[in-house]
C-alpha cells in the first residue's frame, strides 16, 4: 500500500461574531491546514451550510467540509442541491461529510419533531439517501420509491465543480464500514476516546476485507482530542489527562515533542492507513508545527 500524503484539519463551528467567525477561516488557512470542516447539531453552533459558505468567502484555498451531516435532519435531494451550490461557489472546495447521526442525539431529533430511530433504521436510510444524492451529484436524474424515500425526476442544476463529488461518511459498526468502503472517498473512523490502534486496526481490517482492491483508494480520517498536554475542553472537564491516555496508547492522542508527534502519525499511518487528521480549533496551535512539517508528505 503506497501512504497517501498527509493533510489536517480543523473542526470549528462557534463564534460571537461573523468577523471572528470569518478571521478564524482565515487563521485556519494561514496555518497550513487543508480543510475547515463543522459538525452538525441543533443547539450551541454555528448552522453548517452558511458557516461554511462564509469560510468560502474569505478563504482561498482552504477546503470546507460538513463533519457530518446527520442525515436523518435533511432532504437527500435538497442536501445535493445546497452542496453542489456551494462547490460551485468555492470554486471545486466543497467536502460533503455525512453519517446516520450521533448515538447520543436523541435531543435534536426531538426538536426537530422527529422520532430517534433504531440504528440499523438510520443505516438504511443513509443509505439509501447516499444514493441519491450522489447520483444527483453526478448530473444524473433520480426516480425512486424506496422504502424511504419517494423521488420522481429529481435533478439539480448548475452541479458541482467536482467530478467526482467527493464523499466522506463517518463510520464505526461493521455494516457502517461495510457501506462506507462501497461509497466514500474518506472514511472516518468513529472511536472512542481511549481507543487504542488495536481497536482502529479491527476496524481498518473489516475496511481491508469488504474495500479489496479498492482500499489503496480510500483515505482515513481519525480526529483527535489531545496534542501535546493540552485536552479539547469537553473532554478535559472530566478530568482527561493527556500523558496518561497516551501511556495508554489511546489513538486520539499525540504526546511529545513535533519531532515525537510526528513519528506517532508516521507509524499510524504505516500500519493502520491513516492519513487524514483533524483536530478542534482549540488545539490547531498546538498542532500547527506538526502541520507545517507534514502536510502534503
Amino acid at each position: 500500500m503506497v501512504d497517501r500524503p498527509f493533510r489536517f484539519g480543523v473542526t470549528a463551528a462557534s463564534a460571537r461574531s461573523g468577523e471572528e467567525w470569518l478571521e478564524k477561516a482565515r487563521r485556519v488557512e494561514t496555518l497550513g491546514y487543508s480543510t475547515l470542516v463543522t459538525p452538525d447539531n441543533v443547539e450551541h453552533i454555528l448552522a453548517p451550510m452558511p458557516a461554511l459558505a462564509a469560510a468560502a468567502a474569505t478563504t482561498t484555498t482552504l477546503r470546507l467540509g460538513s463533519y457530518v451531516f446527520a442525515n436523518d435532519y435533511r432532504n437527500p435531494v435538497m442536501l445535493a442541491k445546497e452542496a453542489a451550490t456551494l462547490d460551485l461557489l468555492s470554486g471545486g472546495r466543497f467536502e460533503l461529510g455525512i453519517g446516520a447521526g450521533r448515538p447520543n442525539s436523541e435531543r435534536d431529533n426531538g426538536m426537530l419533531g422527529m422520532p430517534f430511530d433504531s440504528g440499523a433504521v438510520r443505516l438504511a436510510r443513509l443509505e439509501e439517501a447516499i444514493s441519491i444524492i450522489k447520483a444527483l451529484l453526478a448530473g444524473d436524474t433520480v426516480t425512486t420509491t424506496g422504502p424511504q424515500y419517494a423521488v420522481t425526476d429529481a435533478h439539480i442544476s448548475p452541479g458541482p465543480v467536482q467530478q467526482p463529488a467527493p464523499l466522506l461518511i463517518a463510520c464505526s459498526g461493521k455494516r457502517m464500514l461495510e457501506l462506507t468502503v462501497r461509497e466514500a472517498t474518506t472514511v472516518a473512523l468513529g472511536i472512542g476516546p481511549d481507543a487504542p490502534a488495536e481497536t482502529a486496526a479491527e476496524k481498518v481490517g473489516i475496511l481491508r476485507e469488504a474495500a479489496g482492491e479498492r482500499f489503496g483508494e480510500i483515505e482515513i480520517n481519525v480526529s483527535l482530542i489531545a496534542v501535546g498536554s493540552r485536552v479539547v475542553r469537553y473532554m478535559s472537564q472530566f478530568g482527561a489527562d493527556a500523558e496518561a491516555m497516551a501511556r495508554a496508547g489511546a489513538l486520539s492522542v499525540l504526546w511529545g515533542s513535533t519531532d515525537d508527534m510526528c513519528e506517532q502519525l508516521q507509524r499510524r499511518r504505516e500500519s493502520l492507513g491513516i492519513s487524514y487528521l483533524t483536530v478542534s480549533d482549540e488545539l490547531m496551535d498546538d498542532l500547527a508545527p506538526v502541520v507545517e512539517r507534514l502536510a502534503g508528505h
